[in-house]
């Protein structure tokens, strides 16, 4: 693999160290302990399997999608349980992650996608799909959203067009 595609696989990976550096300099605690956080999830990541690797930008996209997820998730246990503080502080990690993935699709953009994603399997199938092909419109609408949409999102905008 040549250096030039060596530099395009690790964009963000390389993007997530200069902020990191960045932080650091700037001594901003939250920053510092999330960006770590999230380079832990992706060099884990690398490591996994069979044989190291290193990972695609679209790969730490996932891991990065992942780790946000599990932040919000965090946040939300530990405000039922009364902790705010701690939810505080996962929301603000939930926050610096953010700023590394792409926007979230609007109500509007979503409806959309799900409504052509359900077209193009009725295409394929020959008849509208229903929710025996709920496996297959989820498919295709996830690879359509490109982690733009968060998959309880999708799912419920999937269910409602399956429905109607």
């Amino acid at each position: 693999m040549s250096a030039l595609g060596f530099n395009l696989m690790a964009e963000l990976k390389d993007r997530l160290r200069a902020d990191l550096s960045t932080a650091i300099k700037s001594r901003s605690a939250v920053t510092v302990a999330t960006l770590r956080m999230a380079l832990t999830a992706i060099t884990t990541e690398e490591v996994s399997g069979t044989e190291a690797r290193e990972l695609s930008d679209d790969e730490v996209l996932a891991v990065l999608v992942r780790e946000a997820k599990k932040r919000r998730e965090a946040a939300d246990v530990f405000t039922a349980a009364g902790r705010d503080e701690l939810a505080t502080r996962e929301r603000a990690e939930g926050e610096v992650l953010d700023h590394y993935l792409p926007a979230q699709l609007s109500d509007d953009q979503l409806r959309a996608l799900v409504t052509e994603t359900v077209e193009d399997v009725a295409g394929q199938l020959g008849k509208r799909p229903g929710l025996g092909q709920l496996g297959l419109v989820m498919k295709a609408a996830k690879a359509r959203s490109a982690n733009r949409a968060e998959g309880s999102r999708l799912a419920a905008a999937v269910l409602a067009a399956l429905k109607s």
